[in-house]
């Protein structure tokens, strides 16, 4: 069968491939039907990477975060229509204890490999998972949910016991549904967000406390941290931490930075603090994604805030224009895949 995929070969340019699919053992055929632009599928799009990656990752379908409707499975297993959300990241090994986004030999789709920007999706059956009772437009947020799910098992794994006070540091997406599911998680910790503005702080309702990053109270201290900043200032972000959270805690590490950058390790050796890394998600994330929103419904209006865009593309103009409208927005831009 003839698939379209809409590739980026080099930055703001975007061609329509034909490209002849067929159909794998255990794979299962999906109809995008919403995609989610994300900060690193921008940083494409507009060149913000280095040569280097740019050479070696192009041409690409960009997107990572989707949802679909099953439009054949071979197996009879999902019946059409089945709405399913989509797992970009594909392991390639089996290890009992090395999850799967951290293995070596994992690909990740729109990062190297084509994303979800396609007319069809061919995929394994055990890179989607069924959901119901949750808007389309709110369940393309679950691979972002599933990030924050990811850093949350490594949180209640490595940190101790003493959870009265988290804090977040960064006021986009990812701090927003890091700070909300922590919220739901730990009802009786004081959630504390910091953040760049006022305005965007106001989106935080649900958290106990807001702070700009330049009017913190002297006295105020975390037990454990969630760096969800990224990019540039990353640096600054990491080392305020440092400076705020109490001896022997966590700093759960998500935002994605470039460049190398510096941090005040003399103090995290005087404290004692646990440093975690985290990055993308997997099957068992998704789930937990899944089962949060069907534990906690409130938490789909909250999200609901966060979607500044919601653009129908049945062109490549439209797609142009849905990255486009993304640079000025302050939270998610959604595209109704109708192309």
């Amino acid at each position: 069968m003839i698939n379209q995929s809409y590739r980026l070969f080099s930055p703001k340019q975007i061609r329509t491939d034909l490209i002849e699919e067929k159909l794998k053992e255990n794979e299962v055929i999906i109809r995008p039907t919403y995609l989610s632009i994300c900060a690193a599928d921008q940083r494409y799009y507009t060149g913000n990477r280095s040569k280097e990656a740019l050479k070696n990752k192009l041409p690409m379908a960009l997107i990572h975060e989707a949802v679909g409707e099953i439009i054949y499975d071979p197996k009879g297993e999902y019946k059409p229509k089945t709405k399913v959300v989509l797992i970009p990241n594909t392991p390639t090994t089996k290890d009992d204890i090395i999850k799967e986004n951290y293995r070596q030999g994992s690909y990740f789709k729109s990062s190297g490999y084509d994303g979800f920007m396609q007319n069809l999706v061919y995929i394994n059956r055990n890179r989607i998972i069924p959901y119901k009772n949750i808007q389309d437009k709110i369940a393309v947020l679950l691979e972002l949910m599933s990030v924050a799910m990811n850093a949350l098992e490594h949180f209640n794994h490595y940190s101790h016991l003493r959870k009265q006070t988290i804090g977040v540091w960064g006021n986009g997406n990812l701090g927003f549904v890091t700070s909300l599911i922590l919220k739901k998680t730990f009802p009786n910790a004081t959630i504390i967000v910091f953040g760049t503005t006022e305005e965007k702080l106001r989106y935080f309702g649900f958290a106990d406390q807001t702070y700009t990053i330049s009017d913190i109270p002297e006295n105020l201290t975390v037990d454990h941290a969630f760096e969800c900043v990224g990019g540039p200032n990353a640096e600054s972000a990491i080392n305020q931490i440092i400076d705020y959270i109490n001896p022997e805690g966590s700093i759960a590490l998500l935002g994605v930075s470039e460049n190398k950058i510096p941090i005040n390790t003399r103090i995290i050796l005087e404290k004692g603090l646990t440093v975690l890394g985290n990055s993308r998600s997997g099957y068992e994330d998704f789930e937990a994604a899944i089962n949060f929103l069907n534990n906690y419904p409130e938490a789909k209006d909250y999200l609901n805030n966060i979607i500044s865009s919601e653009i129908v593309v049945k062109s490549v103009n439209d797609i142009h224009k849905a990255f486009k409208e993304d640079q000025n927005n302050e939270f998610k831009t959604i595209m109704k895949w109708e192309i």
